[in-house]
């Protein structure tokens, strides 16, 4: 199991926590891979946007019109998180539903 997020955000400090055997990848210093991006962008499309991030704000309206994908690739921590890929399938957030399908 692989988990994208920020090793500073809370929400996915509490998702590693809560999780075994999981794989933490830090997509502020990594990025996040396109194999993944294009995975999750087919399943959640412009919902792996987090446009409540401070990050969001900051952009121009220029910028915000530009493509989930290329937004991502320039800027990963507008990436709503965490990402986990549970062999092959993905779940984004850490909200009641994601929990129940990984923890049981």
């Amino acid at each position: 199991m692989i988990l994208y997020g920020l090793k500073t955000c809370d929400t996915c400090r509490k998702a590693l926590k809560s999780l075994s055997n999981v794989e933490f990848r830090d997509v502020r210093a990594e990025g996040l891979p396109q194999a993944a991006m294009a995975a999750a962008l087919a399943q959640f499309g412009e919902a792996l946007v987090n446009r409540k991030s401070t990050t969001w704000r900051g952009l121009s309206e220029s910028e915000r019109a530009r493509a989930p994908q290329e937004l991502l690739a320039e800027h990963p921590t507008l990436m709503k998180r965490p990402l986990i890929d549970a062999q092959g399938t993905l779940y984004l957030g850490w909200g009641a539903d994601t929990q129940a399908a990984l923890l049981g």
